[in-house]
């Protein structure tokens, strides 16, 4: 699928925009993002990591869950992500989670690397080449009996 450029510039503006206003209120890094879709901003998100104390503040994250608590949704098929850097491994895969049509950035990954978000380490881990987080197993069976009473549940919503 080729993304559509054609009003990328206007949407690019107003993810700079955010970007801008996190730095000046101190909120986190220089970072914004919105979705759009069909030419209406669904969501806008800046980076608000310092500020709330939390490290998943991130701008794409905030701006999808923005745009989907607007539309009362959580699958933004055809939207757009506009964000201000080539997003980081959480932020991509929270776009690829709502089902977005593709991503939009203006930075790359390692413009912001060099002043010091480097999230070169996590996209090691995800591509196999270093280790992550030492991780261990317990409890499957009881935890899989919660799956089953989902799968059986009558007001479950697929995914």
């Amino acid at each position: 699928m080729t993304l559509d450029l054609t009003d990328a510039r206007v949407y690019m503006a107003e993810a700079i925009a955010l970007a801008r206003r996190s730095v000046e209120e101190g909120a986190g890094g220089p970072f914004g993002a919105v979705v759009v879709r069909e030419g209406r901003i669904l969501g806008r998100g800046r980076n608000r990591v310092v500020a709330d104390c939390d490290p998943t503040a991130h701008a794409e994250v905030l701006a999808i869950r923005a745009a989907c608590a607007a539309l009362g949704v959580f699958h933004l098929s055809g939207a757009i992500l506009y964000t201000s850097c080539e997003p980081c491994p959480m932020c991509l895969a929270a776009a690829q989670w709502a089902d977005l049509a593709g991503v939009i950035y203006a930075a790359e990954g390692a413009d912001a690397a060099a002043l010091g978000f480097a999230d070169s380490q996590i996209r090691a881990i995800l591509a196999g080449h270093a280790q992550g987080l030492p991780r261990a197993q317990v409890m499957r069976e009881e935890a899989l009996e919660v799956f089953r009473a989902w799968a059986l549940s009558p007001v479950r919503v697929p995914y």
